[in-house]
């Protein structure tokens, strides 16, 4: 991960790693840049075809909740 902020999976990160319904290519853009905005997330890879969805998360600064409610504005189902 990140050398300069000292982030990595050796500080308590998290990996989500789980397949979503209802992704579009517009509202996958919508996922991924909303949830770059939340402080805690550092990494979030979407293949919209599949719905594979990975997300690495710091819990200290971001919790599920607000990942999840992410999803949810943007119309996607993600049953994690």
């Amino acid at each position: 991960m990140c050398k300069e902020c000292g982030c990595g999976e050796t500080n308590g990160n998290t990996r989500l790693q789980f397949t979503a319904e209802g992704y579009t290519e517009e509202n996958a853009k919508q996922v991924e840049e909303s949830l770059l905005g939340l402080s805690g997330v550092l990494y979030v890879h979407i293949h919209t075809h599949d719905g594979e969805t990975t997300i690495d998360y710091n819990p200290k600064k971001t919790k599920l909740s607000e990942i999840l409610g992410v999803f949810d504005n943007c119309g996607v189902n993600a049953s994690i």
